[in-house]
C-alpha cells in the first residue's frame, strides 16, 4: 500500500470556518496517525475573493490549532509550488493533454445561450444541465465561431455512467446516467475551474485521500474522471457531513461565532477546540470526551466518522474549554492570560500575575474573562460598575472607613488575617460573612465578583487596599 498523503486545500477568504477547521483536523490526523505526509495547498485562482492577508489568516489559524504540514506554503516540498495561483500553467498543459486525447472540446456557448437552455429544460421539466451542443462540432462549426470570434471555454467529455463513489465516511454512492454533465474545466478567459485544478493537482501531489466536506460529494466522479484521463488513479474519498446549528440549519454567522479566529479571541484554547472538534461526527469510544493530541492521532480512524451530520455546541464547547484551563499549570496559564490583559491596556506585572492563577483558575471559562476578573490588580483606576456602586451605597453608615482603618491596623498582611478582620467587622455591624465582605469586595476591586476577597486584598497590598476603601468611604 502507498504511503498516505493527505491534504487541507482552502480558497481563503478570511479566517477558517469551524466545518473547514475539522476537515483539515481530520485529515492531519489521518496522516499523522498512518505516518503519512499532511500537505497544504492554497486554492487562490479566484483572485477577487483571495487576498495576501487572508492566506496569512489561513496559515496562522493552522499553527495556532497545532496542524503543522509537511509540505505547503512556507515549508515548500517536491510537488511545489502549493499555490494555484502560481500553477496555471501546469493546467493549461493538462488542458492541452486532455484535447488531443479527444476526452475535452472547446466550447463556444455564449453565457445568454447556456442560460436560455437551461430556463428552456426547467419548463420542460428536465434537470439543467450543459446539454452538449458543442461536443461533436465540425470543423465547418469551429471555422465559423472562430470567425466571430467568439471566445472559447473548454468543456471535459464526461464518460456515460453509471460513476460510483465508495465513500469512506457516506459509504456506496452511485450517480446515474446523465446525472453528470459535460463540464468547463478552462474558462474562456483562461483561469481553471475548481474541477480541473482540484484533480491536476491531487494527481500531480500523489494524493491518497481526500477528506472534505460533503457539500462537495458530487464533485468527486467529476476529480475522478479527469483523474483517469490523465492517466492517474483517484484517491479515496471521505466525504464529511456538514457542521449544524443547534436549530438543524447549517452552522453560520447567525448562529454566533464560526471561524477559528473568532475562538482564539474570544480566549478558547486551541487545545479545547481540537478536542472538540474532533468530537464532531468522531469518537474514539461511547465514552471518553478529552483527548490529547497524542491520543487523538493514536485513536483517530475515517471508520468511526457519522455519516450524520453534527451539531455544533458552545456551551459544550465552554465546558471543555473550562476542562482544559484547569489543567494548565500556574506559569502556563498566566502566559496564556497575558495577551488578553494587555490587549486590554493593562500594564501587567508578571509576578503578581502568576500569584493570582490559582485564584481565578476555577473561575475563567475562557482566557477573555482574565481581564475582568483581574483588572483591579494592575490599574488603580477602578471605577464601581452599576452593582458594585449599588452595594457601595447601602452599605452601612461609616461601614468602609472601619473597614480600611481594620485593614491599616492589622499587625501582619496575609489572607487568613485580612479574613479574621473582615469577620470581625461584618459580626460588629451584624452582618453575615457575604453581605460584610460585599462591600469591601465593590470598593477595592469595582465588581461584585472577584476572585477569593482575602487572598485578592493579600495580592493588591495593604496601601493600595486601604486607599480604595478610604476614596469611597
Amino acid at each position: 500500500m502507498s504511503a498516505v498523503r493527505c491534504r487541507f486545500a482552502p480558497a481563503p477568504s478570511g479566517s477558517i470556518h469551524v466545518g473547514n477547521a475539522r476537515s483539515a483536523l481530520f485529515s492531519w490526523l489521518y496522516a499523522r496517525g498512518r505516518g503519512g505526509t499532511f500537505i497544504l495547498r492554497i486554492e487562490d485562482t479566484d483572485a477577487s475573493r483571495v487576498s495576501q492577508a487572508a492566506v496569512g489568516g489561513v496559515l496562522d489559524d493552522l499553527r495556532w490549532l497545532g496542524l503543522d504540514w509537511d509540505e505547503g506554503p512556507e515549508v515548500g516540498g517536491p510537488h511545489g509550488p502549493y499555490r494555484q495561483s502560481e500553477r496555471l500553467g501546469i493546467y493549461r498543459d493538462a488542458v492541452d493533454r486532455l484535447l488531443a486525447d479527444g476526452r475535452a472540446y472547446r466550447c463556444y456557448c455564449t453565457p445568454e445561450e447556456l442560460e436560455e437552455r437551461r430556463r428552456a429544460a426547467l419548463e420542460r421539466g428536465e434537470p439543467p444541465g450543459y446539454d452538449g451542443r458543442c461536443r461533436e462540432l465540425t470543423k465547418a462549426d469551429v471555422a465559423r465561431f472562430e470567425a466571430e470570434g467568439r471566445p472559447a471555454a473548454v468543456r471535459f467529455r464526461m464518460p456515460e455512467g453509471p460513476w460510483v463513489v465508495e465513500d469512506l465516511v457516506k459509504g456506496t454512492v452511485r450517480f446515474g446516467p446523465g446525472q453528470l454533465r459535460d463540464f468547463v474545466l478552462l474558462r474562456s478567459d483562461g483561469t481553471p475551474v475548481f474541477l480541473l485544478a482540484v484533480a491536476v493537482d491531487d494527481l500531480l501531489m500523489g494524493i491518497t485521500h481526500v477528506v472534505r466536506g460533503d457539500d462537495l460529494l458530487a464533485s468527486a466522479p467529476r476529480n475522478a474522471a479527469v483523474i483517469e484521463a490523465l492517466g492517474g488513479v483517484p484517491p479515496a474519498y471521505a466525504h464529511l457531513p456538514l457542521v449544524l446549528g443547534p436549530d438543524g440549519r447549517p452552522l453560520s454567522k447567525r448562529h454566533g461565532s464560526t471561524s477559528v479566529e473568532a475562538f482564539r479571541e474570544q480566549g478558547y484554547l486551541p487545545e479545547a477546540l481540537v478536542n472538540y472538534l474532533a468530537l464532531l461526527g468522531w469518537s474514539k469510544d461511547d465514552h471518553t470526551t478529552f483527548m490529547d493530541r497524542e491520543e487523538l492521532v493514536a485513536s483517530f480512524d475515517l471508520e468511526r466518522v457519522s455519516s450524520n451530520p453534527a451539531v455544533f455546541d458552545v456551551e459544550k464547547l465552554t465546558w471543555m474549554n473550562t476542562h482544559y484551563i484547569q489543567q494548565l499549570g500556574d506559569d502556563e496559564l498566566a502566559a496564556r492570560c497575558l495577551r488578553f490583559l494587555t490587549g486590554a491596556g493593562l500594564s501587567v506585572d508578571p509576578l503578581t500575575l502568576r500569584a493570582a492563577m490559582p485564584l481565578v483558575r476555577e473561575r475563567m471559562r475562557t482566557l477573555a474573562e482574565a481581564p475582568g476578573l483581574l483588572r483591579f490588580l494592575f490599574t488603580d483606576d477602578v471605577v464601581p460598575d452599576e452593582r458594585a456602586a449599588t452595594v457601595i451605597a447601602k452599605a452601612p453608615e461609616g461601614y468602609l472607613k472601619a473597614a480600611a482603618e481594620a485593614l491599616d491596623d492589622l499587625e501582619g498582611w496575609d489572607a487568613t488575617s485580612i479574613a479574621a478582620a473582615l469577620d470581625a467587622l461584618a459580626a460588629g455591624a451584624g452582618l453575615g460573612r457575604t453581605k460584610g465582605w460585599q462591600p469591601v469586595r465593590a470598593a477595592v476591586t469595582g465588581s461584585t465578583v472577584s476572585p477569593p476577597l482575602p487572598e485578592s486584598l493579600e495580592l493588591l497590598g495593604r496601601a493600595r487596599t486601604v486607599a480604595r476603601l478610604r476614596a469611597v468611604s
